[in-house]
């Protein structure tokens, strides 16, 4: 990390539009057989260049590789571009899998430093970029925080896809604290009086006991996000002596516990959360079962779109609020300023000059151009223009030829493609993450690589998860949490402790 300290830690990206396709003409992998050609974007069009991605979908159709969308892209980049497409819920395991292979493509997205992706990496699987990044003035424009976050021991193994640090919030029906004649809940004690009146005293005034406060699923995110909110660590805390402490040990977190599981034993949280699908998360929301979600808060968009399409005289019905103010003021936990990193291959991409081609093709993808094609799609097609605003199209089929291309975007140094129209939801969407910045609560062990972990993370993060659902649901009492700890700890959770610390203060120095 050392090798960092000189470069600036932002950079001016006007530059970048002299990034032309002439710099992409030879994006090719070992398979191809082209090489760079020419100057100009006319010379580069013989002498096209290939590259291979493999990303995640999310939904259930890829779009057709005769997309129009794609083959603006491959027009723009002068690139052919082989889009491997994998769906989301077996992604982890076709990623393991291509990588014992060891004939990968040319670009991975990586959706987290799994121990498979952290091992891969430091035996040479992927070229380290710190060297080159200089010479992009998009890719070099990193976050510094945010890069450091995404790196391994230190060194940059891929260009990370940049998120809100301050993305939570609290999506809220507004229509039911306007019914109950409620404001909106800022301390603990008052999100908890919101939650039970929004199970008990009929805030959709039809007459029958079917509503409840939260909606949570098997998904940890909610529960981990309201633990900040309680004084606990995000992760990791520094305690007096400057040694790292698990959240799981601190007294804060058991406080938290305490407030989940009254929440569950009075009704106020659905009492299948522990089953349910994530996916299904938004249905209780939008059906009108639930009145409160925890999660990013540009979900309260999304809930608001949802209740529209059932509705189109639905308005005004959601809410979005920042973290309840605990016994330790406002505290909200952040992402780490990414999902997931774009890694070049070496098993593919074999020589530095391949390299410099790769990275040109992900630095142009980083221009407003590029991000608006695969962001929002074809004005005519996936959208049209209104001002300095853009109206999606609700034709289905015109949506399917953009379907997942955005998980090739970076948004580095920022976002530059054209936003929606703005409504109500979304603005205090952006006020709420912008407001988070200054409360969000970092994770000092983020950028700590823990071989144990590697080994053991998933069995330790298993013992920890499962104690803390059963406690909530009160098939285990607080002793038994303290045993589950215990277990964690004969588990590999001391040696974890005792590396991680070792690697802290290595840090520090």
């Amino acid at each position: 990390m050392g090798q960092r300290k000189h470069w600036k830690k932002a950079v001016q990206v006007a530059g970048a539009s002299l990034l032309t396709v002439a710099m992409l003409a030879g994006c090719s992998n070992s398979n191809s057989g082209t090489e760079a050609g020419g100057d100009t974007a006319e010379a580069a069009g013989a002498d096209k260049g290939k590259l291979s991605i493999m990303l995640p979908n999310f939904e259930a159709e890829n779009p057709p590789e005769n997309s129009p969308v794609i083959l603006k892209l491959e027009e723009l980049t002068n690139t052919d571009v082989d889009l491997q497409w994998v769906p989301s819920s077996s992604y982890d395991d076709k990623f393991n899998i291509t990588l014992a292979s060891g004939k990968l493509p040319d670009l991975m997205v990586v959706l987290g430093k799994s121990p498979s992706f952290i091992n891969a990496a430091r035996a040479g699987a992927f070229w380290e970029l710190d060297a080159y990044l200089a010479d992009y003035p998009n890719l070099n424009a990193m976050n510094e925080i945010v890069r450091n976050n995404a790196s391994i021991d230190g060194k940059t193994y891929g260009i990370y896809r940049a998120r809100e640090l301050g993305r939570n919030g609290v999506t809220i029906r507004k229509d039911w604290l306007e019914n109950l004649g409620l404001d909106d809940p800022k301390t603990l004690d008052e999100f908890y009086e919101v939650l039970r009146a929004f199970t008990f005293d009929d805030p959709d005034g039809n007459g029958k006991d079917d509503t409840y406060g939260l909606v949570a699923s098997k998904f940890n995110g909610p529960w981990d996000n309201m633990q900040i909110w309680f004084g606990a660590p995000n992760k990791w805390e520094e305690n007096a002596e400057g040694k790292l402490v698990p959240a799981h040990e601190t007294e804060a977190y058991m406080e938290a516990l305490r407030f989940f599981r009254k929440l569950y034993e009075e009704g106020l949280v659905n009492k299948d959360f522990a089953v349910m699908d994530a996916t299904k998360l938004p249905d209780p929301f939008v059906n009108g079962q639930a009145g409160v979600m925890i999660d990013v808060a540009d979900n309260a968009q999304r809930m608001d779109q949802k209740i529209l399409e059932k509705d189109p005289n639905a308005t005004d019905r959601v809410d979005v609020l920042q973290a309840m103010e605990g016994p330790d003021g406002l505290r909200d936990m952040p992402t780490s300023g990414y999902s997931g990193l774009i890694a070049v291959s070496k098993s593919s991409v074999k020589t530095e000059d391949e390299l410099k081609k790769v990275l040109s093709f992900l630095d142009q993808l980083n221009e407003a151009e590029l991000q608006d094609l695969l962001y929002n799609g074809i004005e005519g097609q996936q959208y049209e223009k209104k001002g300095e605003y853009i109206v999606p199209t609700t034709d289905k089929l015109l949506l399917r030829d953009l379907t997942g291309l955005n998980q090739i975007l970076m948004f580095v140094p920022e976002n530059r493609y054209l936003p929606i129209e703005t409504t109500p939801v979304r603005e205090k969407v952006a006020e709420v993450q912008i407001a988070n910045r200054d409360i969000v609560i970092p994770n000092p062990g983020e950028p700590l690589i823990s071989d144990v972990y590697a080994k053991k993370g998933p069995q330790l993060d298993n013992i920890i998860n499962d104690a803390r659902t059963k406690f909530i649901v009160g098939q285990m009492d607080e002793a038994g949490f303290q045993q589950a700890i215990q277990l964690w700890k004969t588990s590999g959770g001391d040696e974890y402790v005792q590396e991680i610390n070792e690697l802290y203060a290595a840090l520090k120095e």
